[in-house]
């Protein structure tokens, strides 16, 4: 694994820079399909918008979200924080700053919010599963040491060989991009079957919940919260995972999202 597929003179190409442009593309042309097939007033140019804010929101908020946790290392350089390049993207801050950004552009465009979602999260998830060959590549998110014959052993000067030289580790990134494929495919089976507004993106919210939090179990770069008595030091994405799934099965629930629509 090698974070650089190509250097042409001053010109370099990251796989994980590579993955994100290849997630950007394939994912407007599902959220644009889906949009046409759910009658969604927004033109390609609208969705090109609509992609424009929230892309550089999810990244902004996804990098503040670790920075947040990892603050004690970017103190001392605060400068390193606009190196994203190098890994440190925290998907929960991201997926958050990210529903922010559509939540503002679907009240100034005024299409429904949930519906909007609806038609955005198969490519989200896609996205995403797209993003970890990219850190697979880089060496990050990357899981602790192993004696699975499947761990993976990354060059030393790579996040996760610097973490555990020498060690084979577990290959975390590759677990989520299975369980993220796994979810897309129920996402993409589930869009024409007529339920209310907000069921795919409630849906979308629990089972990546609880996806990150069986990943988590195996990853050696995690986010942690403060101790509880008792229990120990909690991952952040445990915490956070909890939240989604009691938050969006309640929505789920209260507003019967689970019913479907008749057709006319």
């Amino acid at each position: 694994m090698h974070p650089i597929l190509v250097e042409l003179g001053p010109i370099t190409i990251r796989y994980y820079g590579l993955m994100y442009v290849i997630a950007f593309i394939v994912g407007f042309f599902l959220l644009a399909r889906e949009v046409r097939r759910k009658g969604l007033p927004l033109s390609t140019e609208d969705l090109l918008d609509l992609l424009l804010w929230t892309i550089p929101s999810a990244i902004v908020g996804a990098r503040l979200y670790y920075v947040a946790f990892r603050w004690d290392v970017y103190a001392h350089s605060p400068i390193d924080i606009l190196k994203i390049w190098e890994g440190g993207l925290a998907i929960h801050g991201g997926v958050l700053a990210g529903a922010l950004a559509v939540f503002l552009y679907a009240r100034w465009k005024r299409v429904p919010f949930w519906g909007l979602t609806d038609a955005l999260v198969p490519s989200l998830v896609l996205g995403q599963a797209i993003g970890r060959i990219g850190n697979l590549m880089n060496g990050d998110a990357y899981g602790i040491p192993t004696t699975l014959p499947w761990g993976l052993r990354f060059p030393a000067d790579s996040p996760a060989g610097m973490a555990y030289p020498g060690l084979a580790t577990h290959p975390s990134m590759i677990y989520e991009l299975i369980l993220n494929l796994i979810i897309f495919a129920t996402l993409w089976g589930i869009r024409k079957r007529g339920h209310r507004d907000g069921f795919s993106t409630a849906t979308y919210f629990i089972l990546y919940a609880v996806a990150r939090s069986i990943v988590s179990f195996t990853r050696g770069d995690s986010l942690w919260l403060g101790s509880i008595p008792g229990i120990g030091p909690i991952r952040a994405a445990h915490a956070i995972s909890v939240v989604f799934v009691i938050a969006f099965g309640i929505l789920i629930w209260r507003r019967r999202l689970y019913e479907r629509l008749p057709t006319v």
